[in-house]
């Protein structure tokens, strides 16, 4: 082994360093003190769990996603926690009972098997909050405001929110009384925005005209807020659920833009990401020059069933260390550089600190300068009293 690989950090896996993990601080103590101001409850979920509650009724993805080992104490399988959503839902739904709606946030590692394509990385920080207990409405604006503000806090200036409802295509996909293999290929063409695909699909599967129609107008709904009028003349005559899907994604349309009048707003009325896991509206946040997303989220009600408690549930998550370096600002040189030695040197440098300053305090023998361990004043002996002066 060189001493290259000694030092060599597996793919996906990253330290963070001074000053980005102050930032990150920074921000977590921000974050876990707005939550609270929205009626928030923190929880702190265990890093490992055993693998059949870790992904009970989370789908494939996620057990993709997840390291396995073995307990040494039960011979039990277990999973390191790859999301941190599925742990709160059995929180909620097992551990805490609450009647009504209960709102709980966490700030927390995960570690995944392979990176996530919407937010990357294989060790995030996740940071996020769930409502559980409502399915109105109400529930998924709140979740939509507080991820804007979020992200606010975090300092992102230029936001683009995208947002879809998987209902649409599930409610015409059940019309059409597809096969699982049928139900699959469209769902393949449908991914890739292939109109040809999406044509043979159709074509080869769908037999109503009307539900043909609409199928294919799914793949071309995407884009400003004008989408939503033009799926209302291609969904005559679909089935109820999809309206209602459309009239809820212009009231959560409306909500933002009247909260949030200049983030920017995208519909794609095809979106399957969290097919099997997201039963309503679903959104992902972007700014500039970011090529994953700094929030995703939305609304997956009765995850909690295989706890013996079905519940709404609606929610986002984001990665801390992505947030984080949204600003890239340099440290405050702001520290006070005390001496090794001097009569009364250790009360004068406790004082400061019970005051929240940041002091250096010099080693015998060193010669770094102040300088570079962020100091801007000394602590100098004047008279028998330590004086703090600018350097």
């Amino acid at each position: 082994m060189t001493i290259a690989d000694r030092w060599l950090l597996p793919d996906g896996m990253d330290e963070v360093l001074p000053p980005q993990a102050s930032r990150m601080e920074e921000l977590r103590r921000a974050l876990l003190d707005l939550y609270p101001c929205w009626g928030y409850d923190q929880v702190m979920p265990p890093p490992v769990e055993f693998l059949d509650s870790l992904l009970t009724g989370t789908g494939t993805d996620l057990d993709l996603q997840t390291f396995k080992l073995t307990d040494q104490l039960t011979g039990r399988m277990m999973g390191v926690s790859a999301d941190v959503t599925p742990q709160v839902a059995r929180m909620d739904a097992h551990s805490m009972r609450h009647q009504g709606p209960a709102r709980l946030c966490y700030c927390t590692n995960v570690l995944r098997a392979k990176a996530d394509q919407h937010q990357g990385g294989r060790s995030p920080v996740q940071v996020g909050v769930e409502l559980f207990g409502h399915a109105g409405l109400e529930a998924d604006l709140e979740i939509l405001l507080l991820a804007l503000t979020s992200l606010r806090l975090a300092g992102a200036e230029e936001l683009h929110l995208a947002l879809g409802h998987i209902g649409i295509y599930r409610s015409l996909v059940e019309a059409a009384e597809l096969d699982r293999d049928q139900e699959r290929a469209l769902f393949e063409a449908l991914e890739l925005k292939s109109p040809g695909a999406l044509s043979e699909q159709v074509g080869a599967s769908v037999s109503d005209p009307a539900l043909a129609a609409m199928l294919m107008a799914l793949g071309e709904l995407h884009g400003g807020p004008e989408v939503l009028d033009e799926a209302l003349d291609h969904f005559t005559g679909a089935p109820v659920a999809v309206t209602e899907a459309l009239a809820q994604l212009r009231a959560l349309y409306q909500g933002v833009r009247d909260a949030h009048p200049q983030v920017d707003l995208y519909f794609d009325l095809a979106e399957l990401r969290g097919y099997r896991y997201h039963t309503g509206m679903m959104f992902t946040a972007f700014v500039p020059g970011y090529g994953q997303a700094l929030a995703k989220g939305g609304r997956y009600d009765d995850t909690g069933r295989a706890f013996g408690r079905a519940r709404p549930a609606t929610g986002f998550s984001m990665d801390l260390k992505l947030l984080a370096s949204l600003v890239q600002s340099e440290p405050a040189c702001d520290g006070i550089w005390a001496p090794a030695q001097g009569e009364g040197i250790a009360e004068a440098i406790a004082t400061l600190r019970e005051q929240g300053k940041r002091v250096v305090q010099a080693l015998p023998g060193q010669a770094t300068a102040p300088e570079a361990h962020r100091c801007s004043h000394q602590l100098v002996d004047s008279d028998g009293r330590w004086q703090i002066v600018a350097l």
